[in-house]
């Protein structure tokens, strides 16, 4: 087999091209999420902090200078992102799941050894466990 069939074989298999859509979603996804945090939830916080960028915030120590106000900027946003994340993605995305797998509870298909307290199937005449005797409707 020729390299280059190969190299076809490869990309053209289902997980390499699942996870080049993953990666170009999850990229568009990014800016989204930055968007978001950058023009609506940074301003709402600089409104009530009064203090809308941090970067110029440092201290100097024996001579070096350190910059602590870049660290909280990157801070508050990567706390804002996550924070996004999950209140826009996450939470709504795990009520939709649990919305769709309520459903009737299965029929059970064991019952309780009345000897040993073991599960056994429904049709079950004798306890595997213990071998005690299943009288039926117990």
């Amino acid at each position: 087999m020729s390299i280059l069939k190969e190299f076809k074989q490869f990309l053209l298999r289902g997980n390499v091209v699942d996870l080049a859509v993953g990666v170009v979603v999850g990229a568009a996804f990014g800016t989204v999420v930055s968007a978001l945090v950058k023009d609506i939830l940074t301003p709402f916080i600089s409104a009530i902090a009064k203090v809308p960028d941090f970067a110029g915030l440092a201290f100097t120590l024996n001579g070096s200078k350190f910059l602590y106000g870049d660290f909280l900027n990157a801070l508050i946003s990567f706390i804002l992102v996550a924070a996004a994340i999950f209140f826009f993605i996450i939470k709504p995305m795990n009520l939709l799941i649990a919305r769709s797998k309520k459903g009737p509870p299965a029929d059970p298909t064991t019952k309780k050894c009345p000897e040993c307290l073991s599960e056994i199937p429904l049709e079950a005449k004798r306890c595997s466990h213990c071998t005690q005797t299943i009288v039926p409707g117990l």
